[in-house]
């Protein structure tokens, strides 16, 4: 499986033409292809069948301008206190020549006031993450800001730095920490790094800052939460290829950024296209509240599993009265259900631990500082924010099974909950991440499941068996298309939607109709103030106007999370990647043997079912298969396959080693384009590399 850097470096068209201009074609728009009424011409639009914002979507974002409080500009002063450098250079290249991170496709924002094809609010969170280069946050605290989706933090140690999660790509953070050895640094070395949660933009660019030989000399302790490989690991495996296809969706992978497309991520700007790498930590935090120091530094640790990340912690710093609330505490409301998939979080759970740090650290803290934005100064700050992001997740769990409890179902609950005035009016509980539509689905589908309870929805018809009848009884396809183009023309996008999308799902090559899903999705994305479902809807239009892109793509994983890899969740892995059909007259059990670790495994297929266990062997396996775990490893990374680890003895085998073929003979390559929207694929066109079947993808490392 390709990871998406290395499908959007592969695209012909659009790696290179995004990456430099924003923009895809320079053609300017044909003539006569139906723009909405009232549209002004503003900027050029990047797609040549692309529309501007209609009447309708000018009249919904004026609207946003008068309930939203722009008066208060607390956090433009926040965002800028502590300035000590800004960076001068808006690109920074990866190790072999491509853009790993561009600011400068980001400075539109700054060339005019409004635009009429951006919600304010977005507007005005992307301007807040153009913040790039190094600042203060008390003596002895610092942070480097818009290198990445994240933030690298750096503290004083009593012999160097220590660092905390050092962002996605190696090469930005490389950059960042360049940068603060020219300003502050005084060429002190990095002393420990504490990485605060599972999700890649918090450990992806260890290597660029740190050397493997100091953390396994012992010079440089790694720390981290309890369980935190296993689930960095485990989180983007099972489903990794799906997750990684829905991420060009959520984070606009294919957009550019332009008025009309891409304009942040809400968390930051993007999420960088470097080289992710992962050094494991030395060091776990195994109780709720731990006290130990770090390089001469007192610091508290505070275990808030199942919150934000299936493991993360905040961290204290008494000496400097300086609470770190990782991404527990951000300015945006987070994710409760993450639009690229995982499972549900637990608000109330999340709500609870913001509770705990409010009381435990909270009364006397003067800083808080996180792993994205910018910090907040002063104790009364400090209180009033916490208290309001705990009752931002309460709230939301409370009232939406409040609702819930009354009968509103995972199909209405979006419509019908709502945030109270008071935190809809506090710019830190805005949706820039999460949105309370998606959020208050995700809270249902986490107690009650997708079922809303009507039988009828039980046992659905797949979109392309139920959406012929609706075209049928619609009057067919020019029916449809007059009566969505009214709709649409009337700004009724959610009810145009509705019914162009069932033409589209029984019609999968009628352009015309998805030339009007496009134009339909296009209105609702600019009307959108979070930038996952601005997103999804643009990136959903580019799709079927353009298709999915075509081009050589690479199998590749990051080597050390592959290493980092339990052997269960590599032999879970092929049980997923095991096509059934192709193993309805296999039987077999193998014993899998790993000295140099001392695991043992029963890998066994039966029932076109391939399962494993540990830590026993069965009696009278038809192959027992005998390999170093650290030789496994160099299979998993796609270095030597399994049949060269045999053949040259590394591997040893006793009896029926042609189950190994067999079993081969039934895995499957995922594919990393595979269509989510009909018609939009481009048959026969991709010259993709297969991956090996013993081969264990491990999926990008999830920024979240």
């Amino acid at each position: 499986m390709s990871t998406r850097r290395a499908f959007i470096k592969t695209l012909p068209a659009v790696g290179a033409a995004f990456s430099a201009a924003g923009c895809l074609l320079a053609e300017a728009r044909a003539a006569g292809d139906g723009e909405s009424p009232a549209a002004s011409a503003g900027p050029e639009h990047f797609h040549p069948k692309g529309k501007p914002p209609s009447s309708f979507t000018h009249a919904v974002l004026r609207q946003a301008r008068t309930r939203l409080p722009f008066a208060d500009d607390t956090d433009f002063e926040e965002q800028r206190r502590g300035l000590i450098a800004p960076m001068a250079d808006g690109i920074i290249r990866a190790d072999d020549g491509h853009v790993a991170w561009d600011m400068q496709q980001f400075q539109f924002l700054e060339q005019q006031d409004e635009f009429d094809s951006i919600h304010p609010s977005l507007l005005r969170i992307s301007r807040l993450n153009n913040n790039y280069g190094l600042y203060e946050v008390v003596p002895g605290i610092y942070q480097v800001r818009g290198f990445d989706l994240s933030d690298l933090t750096i503290v004083r140690g009593r012999t160097g730095w220590i660092v905390f999660d050092p962002l996605v790509s190696q090469e930005t953070a490389r950059a960042a920490w360049a940068l603060f050895q020219a300003h502050v640094g005084e060429g002190r070395p990095i002393s420990a790094v504490i990485y605060s949660h599972t999700h890649g933009d918090h450990w992806g660019g260890v290597r660029g800052i740190l050397k493997e030989e100091d953390v396994r000399s012992g010079a440089v302790p790694v720390i981290a939460p309890a369980d935190f490989l296993v689930h960095t690991v485990a989180e983007n495996v099972y489903a990794g290829n799906a997750m990684n296809r829905r991420l060009f969706y959520q984070y606009g992978l294919l957009l550019p950024a332009a008025p009309h497309g891409y304009v942040g991520q809400g968390l930051g700007q993007r999420v960088s296209a470097g080289t992710t790498g992962l050094i494991a930590p030395t060091r776990y935090v195994e109780k709720p509240i731990e006290t130990f120091e770090v390089d001469g530094i007192p610091m508290v640790f505070q275990n808030t599993p199942n919150t934000e990340a299936p493991r993360e912690m905040n961290t204290y710093i008494p000496d400097r009265k300086a609470l770190w609330m990782a991404e527990n505490v951000i300015a945006s409301l987070h994710n409760i259900y993450t639009l690229r998939g995982a499972p549900v979080r637990d608000p109330l759970n999340w709500s609870k631990y913001i509770n705990a740090a409010l009381y435990r650290f909270g009364r006397e803290a003067e800083v808080m500082f996180a792993s994205h934005h910018w910090p907040r100064w002063g104790n009364a700050r400090i209180q009033a924010v916490l208290r309001a992001q705990r009752d931002l997740y309460a709230h939301m769990n409370n009232q939406v099974l409040h609702l819930a409890n009354q009968g509103v179902t995972i199909n209405e609950i979006h419509k019908v909950y709502a945030l109270p005035q008071s935190l809809q009016q506090t710019w830190h509980c805005r949706g820039y991440h999460g949105s309370p539509e998606h959020n208050s689905r995700g809270v249902i589908q986490r107690y009650l499941g997708f079922w809303d309870c009507n039988p009828a929805t039980l046992i659905p018809l797949a979109p392309s068996e139920s959406a012929p009848l609706y075209v049928d009884m619609m009057g067919g396809a020019e029916a449809i298309l007059a009566r969505g183009k009214r709709l649409h023309d009337a700004g009724q996008y959610l009810l145009a939607q509705e019914i162009v999308n069932k033409l589209v799902q029984a019609e999968p090559q009628n352009q015309a109709a998805k030339d009007l899903l496009a134009d339909i999705f296009e209105q609702i994305g600019y009307q959108q103030e979070n930038p996952g479902l601005r997103n999804c809807f643009l990136a959903g239009a580019y799709e079927l106007r353009s298709g999915i892109p075509e081009g050589a793509t690479a199998s590749s994983s990051s080597p050390d999370v592959v290493r980092a890899m339990p052997t269960e969740l590599f032999l879970n892995f092929l049980g997923i990647r095991m096509d059934s059909r192709r193993a309805e007259e296999l039987r077999f059990t193998i014993n899998l043997i790993t000295p140099d670790n001392g695991e043992r495994f029963i890998v066994e297929l039966e029932n076109a079912t391939l399962t494993n266990i540990a830590g026993f062997q069965a009696e009278k396996p038809d192959l027992t298969l005998t390999i170093n775990r650290s030789d496994l490893e160099q299979t998993m990374i796609g270095a030597k396959t399994l049949e060269a680890q045999i053949a040259d003895g590394t591997a040893q085998v006793e009896g029926d080693a042609g189950i190994l073929s067999r079993l081969a003979a039934t895995m499957v390559t995922f594919d990393p384009r595979f269509e989510i929207l009909p018609g939009t694929k481009v048959r026969g066109a991709a010259n993709r590399v297969q991956s090996d079947p013993y081969r264990a993808d491990s999926g990008e490392a999830v920024a979240e």
